[in-house]
């Protein structure tokens, strides 16, 4: 009998669990990356994000619309296309910073830390209550033995990654 009963709970359990992931992937367009896109969206385009920052990084406008573009095809399936996506991304570097992050007891900087601000328009043909004008800002420290130069590429990608994960979730989740 005890037997019996652990298997009816294992099953009514099971059930409740196909049950809860039914509600939640019924609501069109959920994906197994937590994004919401509604079905009925089916491209997405980027601009090219000018670098308006007073400080520039030569690639970062390239490097960041790049990502920004793979983020969304490999994440999603909608088709990337030149311009006037379902989703519609455009928008500027507005940020490019270098400040010292932590001091010493010396008062020497220790760390130093990179950050960058952009700007983004989004744009949710779908569902324009979803769209949004937003500012991202991302930073990552680095060793003030360190000149940026060297390591300006590195620290770039680690903050675009950033950047482009922020964005994702804001335009292409509910939460």
């Amino acid at each position: 009998m005890r037997r019996f009963l652990s298997h009816v709970v294992a099953i009514v359990l099971l059930l409740s669990c196909f049950g809860l992931t039914g509600c939640i992937f019924m609501k069109g367009g959920y994906t197994l990356s937590g994004a919401s896109i509604p079905e009925a969206a089916k491209t997405f385009s980027v601009a090219y994000f000018p670098n308006n920052a007073p400080m520039v990084s030569p690639t970062l406008s390239t490097a960041f619309v790049e990502a920004l573009k793979d983020k969304f095809s490999r994440q999603t399936k909608l088709q990337l296309v030149d311009e006037g996506g379902d989703f519609a991304f455009e928008g500027e570097i507005v940020g490019y910073t270098s400040a010292t992050a932590s001091v010493s007891s010396d008062d020497y900087a220790i760390l130093n830390r990179l950050t960058i601000t952009i700007k983004v328009q989004f744009t949710n043909v779908i569902e324009p209550e979803a769209s949004f004008n937003q500012t991202f800002k991302a930073f990552a420290d680095y060793d003030s033995t360190q000149l940026l130069t060297e390591i300006q590429t590195e620290l770039d990608d680690e903050i675009i990654q950033q950047l482009v994960t922020d964005i994702y979730m804001a335009a292409a989740s509910n939460w």
